[in-house]
């Protein structure tokens, strides 16, 4: 059996290993004060940019740097490893420009995909309401159609980078009685007549990401700005997901790693009874099942990222299998981390309580875990038709 089969390609490898340079000599410094003013970063985003990492993971030929889903993948990784909070930035870039890459047209797709890259443009996903979460079929954000025109008129809740953002894909529909059937996608602009931004939420975690509610008062757009088919908006969400869900398990794994190497480097100098704390077996057992969460979590998220880029037919259950477990195993490795820090971890001292507090939400978004379960059961039953 050849064991490599199970590594990243060199090349991978060695693209890690740049990310956590600039993430540990650039980034890392900046995190605990971007997680105590929960202010947005623009020097860090600037430093993305100017490192064209901005460009991870999209075509060349729309001005990227290729590498495909598994690239952005350990790209976020390692960002996640230093700050949850600034890895928030590329992600939800992506996120909202996955369904213009899907449904959209060329010059929809390359317009924005080129100005993330270029660090131009950012990009927001709007599609969960204050009553439509789990259930986002029953949005109510609505639209109408006025000559060449579309008018939206809702409140989009829960936005990552929203009033940050340039662009937001934003789904609303035309009768709320058709529920999924009735779902449109549509391209909306922070400069578009209509549209203002809610205050920022305070939120437990992921400091340094505006988190707001996209108001669509009267928002009128060129009936153009459609993305992909009308009706079709609700089928595009949830391919989306299908392609975001395993960046945000490796998201969880780079919390993970976060937590994992503070836990080895505080137990290894910490001494108790005259001894490292990493010699108490108690301990060691703690490290060990830590360990085998992060590696296990690690290879399926590599798995569903691999799914992603060959437009595997069981991309859904990949997908929602490494979300899930990843974003679980992140939560229980981040609680052990605070346990072996002991007082040190519940403290700002240390980001050990930071890193439990930013691995809860991956738990949460992108569809709940609990979700995320109903899509694996229903994923497998169909292997009995």
């Amino acid at each position: 059996m050849d064991e490599r089969r199970y590594e990243l390609p060199e090349e991978l490898e060695e693209f890690r290993a740049l990310v956590r340079r600039i993430a540990e000599d650039k980034i890392a410094p900046r995190a605990a004060e971007i997680d105590e003013t929960d202010e947005w970063p623009e020097d860090v985003y600037r430093i993305l940019v100017e490192n064209e990492l901005m460009g991870v993971g999209y075509p060349e030929a729309d001005g990227g740097s290729g590498g495909g889903a598994l690239a952005f993948g350990v790209f976020i990784e390692e960002l996640s490893r230093v700050s949850a909070g600034v890895s928030l930035t590329p992600i939800v870039s992506k996120l909202g420009v996955i369904p213009l890459m899907l449904a959209g047209t060329d010059e929809q797709r390359r317009a924005m995909t080129m100005g993330i890259c270029r660090g131009n443009i950012l990009m927001s996903y709007a599609l969960t309401e204050a009553g439509a979460g789990s259930d986002a079929a029953a949005m109510t954000t609505r639209y109408e159609r006025d000559g060449d025109d579309v008018v939206l008129n809702g409140t989009k809740r829960f936005i990552t980078g929203a009033g940050v953002s340039h662009a937001y894909l934003v789904f609303a529909t035309f009768d709320t009685a058709l529920r999924a059937k009735g779902v449109s996608a549509f391209l909306v602009m922070r400069d578009d007549a209509g549209v203002s931004f809610g205050e920022p939420e305070k939120k437990m975690g992921i400091k340094g990401s505006p988190t707001r509610e996209v108001i669509l008062d009267g928002c009128r757009i060129p009936a153009g700005r459609m993305v992909g088919e009308e009706g079709t908006g609700f089928s595009i969400a949830m391919r989306t997901l299908d392609h975001s869900r395993p960046v945000i398990a490796a998201q969880a794994v780079g919390i993970a790693q976060g937590a994992l190497d503070l836990a080895l480097t505080y137990g290894s100098e910490r001494e108790q009874f005259g001894e490292r704390i990493v010699d108490f077996e108690g301990i060691r057992f703690m490290l060990a099942d830590m360990a085998m969460k992060v590696e296990a979590a690690r290879m399926l998220t590599y798995r569903a990222l691999a799914a992603c880029d060959a437009a595997d037919p069981r991309m859904a259950f990949h997908s929602s299998v490494a979300k899930c477990f990843a974003s679980d195993a992140a939560m229980a490795v981040t609680t052990d981390a605070v346990q072996i820090l002991g007082g040190y971890g519940y403290v700002r001292e240390y980001p050990a309580e930071r890193f439990m507090r930013d691995a809860k939400i991956t738990q949460i978004y992108e569809g709940t875990n609990q979700i995320q379960r109903l899509v694996i059961s229903r994923e497998l039953l169909k292997l009995l038709d």
